[in-house]
């Protein structure tokens, strides 16, 4: 587990009880002007109880542990593997808003690949924890990284942000975009190039 992912665990490890998470529940269901003893609130405070526990289980998994795995009878295999439209739902840390997108991942391995389901699966244990776009689309970048060893590495992110489309300025439609581009992908605009062209060109802003 990396210095990162054990901070967040050892934090996670100290979290307060059910109880006192249904209890603060029911705080803000007082403080948004309803009364949370009504029928049709009551079990509220646990039913957000459990979907809390779903949507930031990524606090309890290492993404580490799921490219651990690697395949290296390849037969010289070096050309880019991509995975792209990995559908994601997050939360942002400003608002605890939805975050819902979708990422392409790619990498240009060295003598090793991991199963394709597992970058997936990385995508997925950043996605449930609070985030900023930017810093996920980092986040599964360097894992990848440090774990494959790679030639490069490429990760694509474009999701709607509800903290902009239901509250705030009130822009509906709006997809944010990001992208981090490590070793060949950031050197060689060729390689960044055949990237964006599998992927739908996103952004021509990522060419640059």
């Amino acid at each position: 587990m990396s210095a990162v992912d054990t901070a967040a665990h050892q934090d996670f490890e100290d979290r307060p009880t059910r109880e006192e998470a249904e209890d603060a529940i029911r705080t803000l269901l007082k403080w948004a002007g309803d009364d949370p003893d009504r029928e049709g609130l009551l079990d509220t405070p646990k039913r957000v109880a459990k979907a809390y526990r779903d949507w930031f289980s990524g606090y309890e998994q290492d993404p580490v542990e799921y490219l651990a795995r690697t395949f290296e009878e390849v037969e010289g295999y070096d050309e880019m593997i991509v995975l792209k439209d990995i559908r994601f739902e997050s939360h942002c840390e400003h608002h605890l808003a939805p975050i819902i997108g979708k990422a392409h991942v790619a990498y240009l391995p060295t003598n090793k690949v991991v199963g394709i389901s597992k970058l997936a699966r990385v995508v997925e244990v950043f996605a449930r924890r609070l985030q900023v776009q930017e810093k996920m689309t980092a986040q599964i970048a360097n894992s990848i990284q440090d774990v494959l060893e790679p030639q490069g590495v490429a990760v694509v992110i474009e999701a709607s942000h509800q903290c902009m489309t239901t509250r705030g300025v009130h822009k509906p439609g709006v997809t944010m975009v990001t992208s981090t581009m490590l070793g060949s992908f950031r050197r060689d605009p060729m390689t960044r190039r055949e990237l964006l062209t599998i992927i739908g060109n996103p952004t021509s802003t990522m060419e640059g």
